[in-house]
């Protein structure tokens, strides 16, 4: 196992000569800007983080590293815990409480409000709108649509305060649906508090409308949000419990099939994803519902491969994931862009697994211009950990030339 050598070389760009230089000035550095003068970074500490095992340092030291080298820890030589997502530098404590208003203001609208006659095609309406919001997605990334889906869920969460009988819930079943696509709106922009409590409403609302299909869509929602802050047990937990019921569609059992391999991947299990990834194979020709919600295993070419591509490449399974991954690029659409960006990042990183680094690179220059117009924080997580991947040629012409390409995502992340 090699050194830190990534620390060592910002450490010799900032000045810093030694560990004991680099601990005083980081230790300094931290106390102004926290303002908090019990700050401290050892010599010994900073020795760790320039060895074999650095571990990972706290958020506010990583704000620190941060704000004195210009890079977060992972860029830095340190592993990132499952689910690490970067905290906003300088963030006030009223910036925070305004987001947070801001992400649960569309849900949280107290009540009761006026009452008002509730039509019955208002449902249908609703309904119709689902699939040209799925489609932008794809098309725009999420934070345009963000401030779209919010109001209208709040516009559906106040007609179902009125209606009544089988209008109201169908509202709720609609609802269930519009804070589904919410929550992962919030997930594709790294915002998983946000998309947790998104995926909380979805299954709330979904147990108001007493569906079963809702409600195990909504559980399958939630484990995709575990599978994000790698919690493999907690995946396994959740599509468990939806494949136990016995009253769903296959479409949800496919869903869940998919995600469970997911948490199988994350716990290390090769044969329990190949087990499950061909179980939801077979039942896929059985998804004949016109439910309006969940239908990316039919709307996304080459669906459960590139969830196996997506788990064999989390394996370690570098040549078995980039074969899957160009069987899949050659057909998803080109309009599917944010889709494309994610799956071509996550081949790149397969190809640098199997020692192709040039592929790499090659493959990163088309992904950067995708994750630069999408804004999609799932995109430049990928295009992280294909950096890391990446490290063994960090300092050959070909790992220059990725630094090169990832610059416009990188430079002032």
């Amino acid at each position: 196992m090699s050194r830190n050598d990534a620390l060592r070389a910002a450490r010799l760009r900032a000045g810093w000569r030694s560990a004991d230089a680099a601990a005083a000035s980081l230790q300094a550095h931290g106390q102004r800007l926290l303002d908090d003068p019990h700050f401290t970074v050892s010599p010994r500490t900073w020795r760790r983080w320039e060895g074999t095992r650095p571990g990972w340092p706290s958020e506010e030291t990583a704000l620190v590293l941060h704000d004195a080298l210009g890079r977060w820890p992972e860029d830095l030589g340190f592993t990132a815990p499952p689910g690490w997502i970067r905290p906003e530098h300088h963030e006030e404590t009223g910036m925070r409480t305004a987001r947070l208003l801001d992400v649960t203001a569309a849900a949280l609208v107290p009540g009761p409000l006026a009452p008002q006659q509730v039509d019955p095609a208002l449902v249908d309406y609703f309904q119709s709108q689902l699939e040209g919001h799925y489609r932008a997605d794809m098309l725009l990334g999420p934070h345009d649509l963000i401030g779209t889906l919010g109001p209208q869920y709040q516009l559906i969460d106040k007609l179902t305060r009125s209606a009544t009988g089988e209008t109201r819930r169908g509202l709720l079943r609609v609802g269930a649906a519009y804070a589904a696509l919410v929550g992962w709106l919030y997930q594709d922009a790294g915002d998983l508090s946000a998309a947790a409590f998104w995926r909380g409403v979805t299954q709330e609302t979904a147990l108001r409308a007493r569906d079963p299909h809702l409600i195990g869509y909504a559980m399958v929602s939630s484990a995709q949000v575990r599978t994000d802050l790698g919690d493999g047990a907690g995946v396994v937990d959740l599509c468990e419990a939806v494949l136990d019921g016995t009253d769903v569609v296959p479409k949800i059992r496919v869903m869940a099939m998919q995600q469970q391999a997911h948490g199988a991947s994350l716990l290390r299990d090769r044969a329990a994803v190949d087990r499950l990834i061909d179980g939801a194979d077979r039942l896929l020709p059985q998804v004949t519902d016109d439910l309006p919600w969940g239908n990316a295993c039919r709307r996304t070419p080459g669906y459960l491969e590139v969830q196996r591509a997506t788990c064999y490449g989390r394996l370690g399974l570098g040549a078995e994931a980039s074969a899957l991954w160009a069987q899949v690029l050659d057909v998803v659409p080109s309009v599917a862009r944010r889709d494309r960006g994610v799956y071509m990042a996550r081949h790149a990183t397969a190809a640098a697994a199997s020692r192709e680094p040039e592929q790499a690179v090659e493959i990163a220059r088309e992904v950067v211009t995708i994750a630069v117009e999408t804004g999609s924080a799932r995109m430049r997580r990928e295009l992280a950990t294909l950096e890391r991947v990446m490290r063994p040629w960090q300092d050959a012409p070909v790992g220059r030339a990725l630094a090169e390409a990832l610059a416009p995502v990188t430079e002032g992340s």
